[in-house]
């Protein structure tokens, strides 16, 4: 059975925080919407008292030419919603199940490709992220390790300040930063690009000011949008991109790779046999 289909919803939501009032009304109008009606510009503008050239404004700036073009994506993928969650196991089952879906509808697999090149040509590569985020920075330190990447995971502030010194076009950063405001890791990103390293931001919120010092700008769903967000891991949107960046980056040069991680864990089965 086929789950994923691309929907242009997860792009509203990345995109939420750029709209005005008006355009955020728009925007609550299509993420909570869960059945099928007129979706013509003159119905949708009469039924939230907008205008239809605010309908055209708010298309536009979620990467849509138009409303039209905007509300043909969204008919496309539109499936009537019956809430029918009857216990906490299905709850959180389709809680990660949308997620998943969202991850889908954001993914740029050429994006991924040319993300995967710059890990392939970067001497040095760090990760940064605060919070739970920086449970996901160590997890991406720990598999691309296995795999034969000079990779640091920097959770400090002082560390990322002082790191962003020695950064060079040899090098390759990662930020994460769900919300898109943590200044710390914002700070890493741009002072490296600065000096001529790759920045990559993995974030839910996207904003245009982001293009100035980031290489790329990978998107992730976010949990506030979610009827049931708070039950979810606030990492898990970023693990599963790191797991799509994993698995694109090993694709190339993979026997090299396969036979890194082989060593890594003969190496740790060595020290769990010397340990007495």
């Amino acid at each position: 059975m086929e789950y994923y289909v691309k929907s242009v919803v997860p792009m509203i939501e990345t995109n939420y925080d750029n709209f005005t009032t008006v355009e955020k009304n728009i925007a609550d109008f299509f993420i909570k919407n869960r059945k099928k009606v007129d979706f013509s510009a003159k119905s949708v503008a009469e039924k939230l008292f907008v205008s239809e050239a605010s309908l055209s404004r708010f298309a536009k700036k979620c990467g849509y030419r138009g409303y039209r073009e905007f509300v043909y994506q969204y008919e496309k993928t539109f499936v009537e919603k019956q809430e029918s969650i009857t216990g906490n196991t299905r709850m959180v089952l389709n809680a990660y199940q949308e997620l998943l879906n969202k991850t889908y509808s954001l993914m740029d697999e050429v994006q991924i490709g040319r993300i995967a090149k710059y890990l392939n040509k970067a001497e040095r590569v760090f990760v940064c992220g605060m919070g739970s985020s920086g449970f996901a920075s160590d997890e991406m330190e720990m598999r691309f390790m296995r795999v034969g990447v000079d990779i640091n995971s920097i959770k400090d502030t002082d560390i990322m300040r002082m790191q962003t010194v020695f950064r060079n076009n040899r090098s390759l950063i990662f930020g994460i930063s769900i919300s898109g405001e943590r200044e710390e890791v914002l700070y890493f990103l741009r002072e490296s690009y600065k000096r001529g390293a790759k920045a990559v931001l993995i974030t839910a919120n996207n904003k245009p000011e982001f293009d100035e010092f980031c290489d790329e700008v990978v998107l992730v769903p976010s949990l506030k949008h979610l009827n049931h967000g708070n039950v979810i891991s606030p990492q898990f949107p970023v693990l599963v991109m790191l797991d799509i960046i994993y698995a694109c980056y090993l694709q190339q040069d993979k026997y090299k790779k396969e036979t890194f991680h082989d060593h890594t864990l003969r190496a740790l089965e060595g020290v769990k046999n010397n340990d007495y």
